[in-house]
């Protein structure tokens, strides 16, 4: 709590917290703002990880097909005072398990189609079990070009400690990858007890070797609402492993992308969280505007009641100072391993050098980045301290909002120091 305090201070030149309130608007405002992504959310899974943090449930198929009605509607009130057709660079359905709500991916689609030219690629998340011929048929004549897939690990002991099973993960992303998707990505965790850099290295491996484009590597965080009965290895071996996975990556031709993600030289990437602004639809959503971040309640019977009165279902609103703003760039751009100096002016309205202009020249001189014309770089030395840091935000912030959201449908305010 004391670190996060500190480098926020540091950064928003203020002693101001980060200040989530209750209070209501039946707009977003959106119109004039570029490189906007847009994501769905579908809480619901035929079983529950105890690791998984997300807002999820058991499916129920009367739920579903009213969460379905409600989440389109949200789409019309969201977007009833656009004048024309507004430009979407990607979709992402994520969840929860949005497969099981698959024959209803395509009236989603096309209901955001009414109102977004989506020119990028369409995105959904994947769990094993819906990974079948006849599922990535009705994916693809969905319009959608990426998956990714939460495999998590292949070894059978790890899964356990997870409270997964499951068999046959290498022909799932076998078929996912021979099905013409764009992207096939798949999802690990590390520092699960007993896991060794040879077990991840080999998970590596094997994803690629079966067709994988890209590899999305998680370290086990305990959230305090989970119900884990193995807890995560300590933040010096989650350091450590994810310093030997990267040096492994090399070995094989593979191309760091992300702090915690790895690709295959030139192919597209998956990711539904580095965006300069985004909107969110459904249970828990988030949508990040100019100058706020809104985030949708948990509670269904929250979400359906507000839809149903006609109204947002936003739960809680920050709205930025150009500080707050510009640290929320920094920590996403950073997450991606590259700062662009004019989106940053485009976004927060003052050069990157003229508000950080100390940081960027003492981060120089230690090695954390180097800049390349426009764009700033962050160098291996950052990244590791980044995942430090993303931990340690990870509990005093995300940890304690989600705990909260998932208690109360629509929460007075959420203080963040």
């Amino acid at each position: 709590m004391l670190f996060t305090s500190i480098l926020r201070i540091i950064l928003t030149r203020s002693f101001r917290p980060f200040v989530f309130e209750g209070r209501y608007t039946n707009t977003l405002k959106f119109e004039n703002l570029d490189d906007l992504g847009l994501y769905v959310h579908i809480p619901f899974c035929r079983s529950l990880c105890s690791f998984c943090p997300y807002c999820k449930e058991i499916y129920n198929k009367q739920r579903a097909d009213l969460y379905k009605l409600a989440l389109l509607k949200e789409i019309d009130i969201a977007c009833r005072n656009l004048k024309g057709r507004k430009k979407a660079t990607s979709l992402y359905f994520g969840g929860g398990t949005p497969a099981m709500m698959i024959d209803d991916l395509q009236d989603i689609i096309e209901k955001l189609k009414e109102y977004f030219d989506i020119e990028g690629g369409v995105g959904v998340e994947l769990h094993p079990s819906d990974i079948t011929e006849e599922n990535m048929k009705k994916l693809r004549a969905a319009g959608v070009t990426m998956v990714s897939l939460g495999i998590q690990s292949f070894n059978e002991e790890c899964l356990r400690k997870l409270g997964r099973s499951g068999t046959s993960f290498r022909e799932k992303i076998r078929l996912a990858a021979a099905s013409g998707f764009d992207v096939v990505d798949v999802d690990f965790i590390f520092a699960i007890p007993g896991q060794t850099d040879e077990i991840l290295a080999e998970d590596i491996r094997t994803a690629f070797d079966c067709g994988a484009t890209q590899v999305s590597t998680y370290p086990f965080i305990d959230f305090t609402f989970a119900d884990n009965e193995y807890k995560p290895m300590s933040e010096k071996v989650k350091k450590r492993m994810l310093k030997n996975l990267n040096e492994y990556c090399k070995k094989i031709h593979i191309e760091r992308t992300s702090v915690w993600t790895f690709a295959k030289p030139g192919t597209e990437k998956y990711s539904s969280i580095t965006r300069d602004a985004f909107l969110g639809f459904g249970l828990s959503a988030t949508s990040l505007l100019r100058g706020s971040f809104k985030i949708n309640t948990f509670s269904l019977e929250g979400y359906l009641e507000r839809i149903n009165a006609g109204r947002l279902p936003t739960s809680l609103t920050i709205r930025f100072t150009r500080r707050q703003r510009a640290a929320y760039y920094l920590f996403w751009s950073t997450y991606a391993m590259h700062i662009n100096m004019d989106k940053f002016e485009k976004i927060i309205g003052t050069p990157l050098k003229k508000m950080f202009g100390p940081e960027l020249f003492l981060a120089e001189k230690a090695g954390m980045v180097r800049r390349k014309g426009n764009v700033y770089e962050i160098t291996e030395k950052a990244s590791y301290l980044y995942h430090d840091i993303e931990q340690v935000y990870t509990t005093a912030y995300i940890d304690k909002m989600w705990n909260v959201s998932r208690k109360e449908a629509f929460p007075d305010q959420i203080i963040l120091k």
